[in-house]
């Protein structure tokens, strides 16, 4: 029953966090950029593999070795965490230390590769966020541990995650109103400026008319 009760909750929470993947093509000195959510100290495991557009077979082919891509990760206030060269085939990991949009950009060597230029390429790219970057299998091997224990430990992995995710929610939900307030503050400031200018304006205009009835004596 408990073997049960636990599946059914693990399943639930990877639905809620699953990873994702995707591919998608890049020119000769294309640059693609990709924004991704996450919260303080969560691992990030990202995966790619590149496909070379041959134009006698008309189809993707496995990339040749000397073709390799540039990985960048920036945190949200612009700060370079990872900036390195990786081959046709990579994977690299980074962990975040401050909670917002992180940027990934990867672009090809292009320009030192004769045979890519002109050409296209097809990048296949996986990211897992937080505890789908463990290898429960690995760890399953390394720790002993059966199968009802390893469900908890994948459990106990994911509240933490809830957890993180949560902290980032309450994070971004503070962040928020403080910009509206800021805002309302704003909002306020200028009305009571606008009220001011025009209690002043009317007072000009009362004396100006004034001077004007009294100038051609008419009061």
């Amino acid at each position: 029953m408990l073997s049960s009760t636990a599946a059914g909750l693990f399943l639930v929470l990877a639905w809620i966090y699953p990873s994702y993947a995707l591919y998608f093509h890049i020119g000769e000195t294309e640059k693609k950029c990709f924004i991704e959510e996450i919260p303080d100290e969560t691992m990030v495991i990202g995966k790619y593999r590149t496909q070379l557009w041959d134009k006698q077979s008309g189809s993707f082919l496995p990339s040749t070795p000397g073709l390799g891509m540039h990985v960048e990760i920036k945190d949200p206030d612009a700060k370079i965490i990872l900036s390195r060269q990786y081959g046709s085939d990579g994977r690299f990991t980074f962990t975040s230390h401050t909670p917002g949009e992180h940027q990934i950009c990867l672009h090809s060597n292009s320009t030192k590769m004769a045979l890519f230029a002109g050409g296209k390429l097809r990048v296949h790219l996986d990211i897992q966020v937080g505890e789908h970057t463990n290898n429960y299998p690995e760890i399953a091997a390394k720790d002993k541990l059966t199968e009802l224990q390893l469900r908890v430990r994948q459990l106990l992995d994911q509240v933490e995650q809830i957890q993180k995710e949560q902290n980032y929610q309450r994070f971004r939900e503070e962040r928020f109103r403080m910009t509206s307030e800021s805002t309302n503050q704003r909002v306020l400031w200028w009305s009571i400026a606008q009220t001011l200018i025009l209690i002043i304006t009317g007072i000009w205009q009362m004396k100006h008319l004034k001077s004007f009835f009294e100038a051609k004596k008419l009061v």
